[in-house]
């Protein structure tokens, strides 16, 4: 089946970064989570997927289409949140509403007014009263109440405290359960997305590391801790990457069950997605 999204070799230059050739694509009915340090390119990636920077290289796909194909229903198929508030904070949620149903001919009042009630945001208070978690359920409110298809989540989630973020996983994973319908969802809280994602994507300096299953990184990825005599013995080739602590070496590798039967004498440990994340950007590779 045509993915919702499909990003091929996309390119930008700048005087002192460059997002190299990032691909990925996105199935119908699935997350996508996007992780990688700061600086990384996750916003760059977003915002050049969404024409909101000219990139220099690269194809972009909604559907089978280039968004410049059909801007006006691609507008309202996917649902953008940044990592800041996107309405004059002397509006009201209402007023947004109001806003947001003459922009939008998909726009369903019922559905934003339920949204707004579950979020517990009051339609007649300013938004600049909100704090940063409200103004974040806001704009969430609002991406999910013109029927979108594809939602773009760019650390929508880091201003809201642990129970809310909790509650807005379940509204994500609800909202993938119509087969349709599919999520990309930048975020440095990798729990999050070890709850929801289905696939990961890793940008480190520009360039996409790997886009696997988290289901592949959750059970299959471990950490040997040993010494440096086991260190030097461990088969190079199975080194994702490695970094030497003060008593230990901590090594990344791709079958933490082959490791344990092939090391016996070492510890080897699962891995999170972010130990995986520090031992690839605080780590070294093989060379």
């Amino acid at each position: 089946m045509e993915p919702i999204l499909q990003v091929e070799n996309l390119t930008k230059q700048y005087p002192d970064f460059k997002l190299d050739q990032v691909s990925f694509s996105i199935p119908r009915g699935t997350i996508m989570g996007l992780i990688g340090e700061n600086g990384a390119g996750k916003s760059t990636t977003i915002n050049a997927i969404l024409d909101l920077i000219r990139k220099d290289a690269g194809t972009v796909t909604f559907w089978g289409q280039e968004l410049s194909a059909t801007p006006k229903q691609m507008k309202e198929d996917i649902g953008v949140v940044f990592d800041g508030i996107n309405f004059y904070e002397t509006l009201t949620p209402a007023k947004v509403g109001t806003i947001s149903a003459a922009a939008y001919t998909q726009w369903n009042a019922a559905v934003y007014n339920g949204y707004l009630a579950k979020f517990q945001l009051a339609s007649d208070k300013e938004i600049k009263t909100f704090s940063k978690g409200m103004k974040m359920k806001l704009c969430i409110a609002v991406a999910l109440s013109h029927k979108p298809k594809l939602l773009i989540l760019d650390e929508a989630t880091s201003g809201l405290d642990p129970i809310m973020r909790d509650d807005m996983l379940d509204v994500f994973l609800d909202f993938i359960q119509d087969e349709n319908h599919s999520i990309l969802m930048s975020s440095h809280i990798t729990t999050d997305l070890e709850k929801v994602a289905d696939n990961i994507t890793f940008i480190h300096e520009g360039k996409v590391l790997f886009c696997k299953a988290k289901d592949e990184l959750r059970y299959n990825y471990g950490i040997i801790r040993c010494g440096a005599a086991l260190f030097e013995a461990i088969d190079k080739s199975e080194i994702l990457a490695y970094r030497k602590l003060d008593y230990q070496w901590d090594v990344l590798v791709a079958d933490k069950e082959k490791a344990r039967r092939k090391y016996k004498t070492a510890v080897v440990d699962n891995a999170s997605i972010d130990d995986i994340l520090l031992l690839y950007v605080k780590g070294e590779q093989v060379q």
